[in-house]
């Protein structure tokens, strides 16, 4: 038997803990060892929080002869925890860890004993591999050559480049059946339906922003599931968990528009009653595609902006005109797209100025949702380098940095993240109330300027 697992949330993190949302990722792998015929089970502590002695005594009773822990770098400390807690209570059990924290940092798992293999990159057809090879007993050197697998053969660390799966329409639906469904957060403040679950229909990004590391994970080709793949998974979610809207997890959910328009069009075609919300950049819309969206049940759009100071976006790589993101706000309020947005304070070189001008630049953009995110280095990126090589930080939770330079300190960080967030909610309550006087509740409320209070 397979046994799969999350950690427990970190007792200190630099961010707070978001709602409770399936994993995915572990979801994934499990549909694919099942569908090999592996026994596979997920046990998600991210959600139940038990202690790690109950942990151990879930472990003792299942006796699985594989324990796969996903590990990012926010739970590092809490996976090699529950690395210890596998071997203290079944000690022949091979421990594999996998998530982004593998991709970007093998040697900081592999120096623990307790970790016996990684999974680098894409888990399903790597998870499959290495589970048969241990289970037929083969030794540490033949399931290193497995494409994406990492483990340790005396003091060298056996590495794989991983193979990226290139039909992901050959991947089977996430094993939800295994996950506690009804346990996770299932609404969202932006969708007017509920439950609302989860999708990921892309991998793999094809821009270099220096803050994000999601091209070590899933490569530099976008790849997709085809529009009617996505559909079956739909349909599907909604026999199975009655669902009635949906987040498109993933960052570039138009980066293909003939894609998005074919998914659109089989979503008004076969009828399915959904509201959904899906994230993109602003220079990868136009106006038909928007009215195209919204027929087909769009109600929220996020954009990543990240700052509206032009020296940092330079900065940080992300290779949009912000009059690009100007516009895509616009068009979005034509179509009667809800939109949101964040940015990010205190990156590096960064001055109270830019800051100021991120600031102005939001109030421009005139969002339904906005936030104010104090930016933590995350290992895998090229600014994270920058911000260890020159000392840029003034706390290391594990293997995250939190930013300090010359001209700020995480403090200044956090009133100037509370004094943005405060006028940007002043402001939207201010318009509220301007189109109540002028052309009463309900019209405002159609409008949806009443949105305007969770930023």
């Amino acid at each position: 038997m397979i046994l799969l697992m999350t950690t427990a949330p970190p007792e200190k993190s630099p961010w707070g803990v978001a709602g409770r949302l399936p994993p995915l990722g572990l979801a994934y792998v499990a549909a694919s060892l099942e569908k090999s015929g592996f026994q596979v089970e997920i046990y998600d502590n991210y959600l139940l929080e038990r202690p790690i002695e109950e942990v151990k005594s879930e472990i003792r009773k299942r006796s699985p002869e594989i324990v796969g822990i996903t590990c990012n770098s926010l739970s590092y400390g809490r996976c090699i925890e529950m690395a210890k807690a596998v071997k203290e209570a079944s000690p022949s059990c091979r421990v594999v860890v996998g998530g982004p924290h593998a991709s970007y940092m093998p040697q900081t798992l592999l120096e623990h004993q307790e970790v016996d293999y990684l999974v680098i990159g894409e888990g399903e057809q790597a998870v499959v591999l290495l589970a048969s090879s241990i289970i037929k007993g083969e030794k540490a050197q033949e399931a290193a050559h497995i494409p994406g697998v990492a483990t340790k053969i005396g003091s060298e660390i056996a590495k794989t480049a991983p193979q990226f799966i290139s039909n992901l329409d050959e991947v089977p639906f996430p094993a939800r059946h295994l996950l506690p469904m009804r346990m996770y957060t299932r609404e969202l403040s932006y969708l007017t339906v509920k439950p609302v679950d989860t999708m990921s229909i892309h991998r793999g990004c094809p821009y270099r922003c220096a803050y994000c590391e999601t091209r070590e994970l899933w490569g530099s080709a976008c790849r997709s599931f085809s529009p009617q793949r996505v559909i079956n998974e739909i349909q599907h979610m909604i026999e199975t968990y009655g669902t009635k809207g949906i987040y498109f997890v993933g960052d570039n959910f138009t980066i293909n528009k003939k894609r998005t328009s074919e998914l659109c069009r089989l979503i008004k075609s076969d009828k399915i009653d959904l509201k959904w919300t899906c994230e993109t950049r602003a220079d990868l819309i136009n106006k038909e595609l928007l009215s195209e969206m919204k027929s087909a049940g769009c109600q929220t759009m996020f954009f990543g902006v990240e700052s509206g100071s032009p020296r940092i976006q330079q900065k940080l790589n992300k290779g949009i005109d912000l009059q690009d993101v100007v516009k895509a706000f616009e068009l979005c309020r034509q179509t009667g797209i809800q939109t949101m947005t964040s940015f990010m304070l205190g990156i590096p070189g960064e001055t109270f100025d830019d800051m100021k001008e991120t600031f102005n630049f939001s109030k421009k953009l005139k969002a339904d949702w906005c936030q104010f995110n104090i930016y933590i280095a995350c290992p895998g990126s090229q600014l994270y380098d920058e911000v260890i090589s020159k000392g840029l930080y003034d706390q290391l939770y594990d293997y995250l940095a939190r930013v300090k330079t010359n001209e700020f300190d995480h403090d200044m960080l956090e009133k100037i993240q509370r004094d943005f967030q405060r006028k940007c909610q002043k402001s939207a309550a201010s318009k509220f109330m301007r189109v109540v006087k002028q052309e009463g509740l309900g019209s405002a409320v159609k409008r949806g300027a009443s949105m305007v209070f969770r930023r």
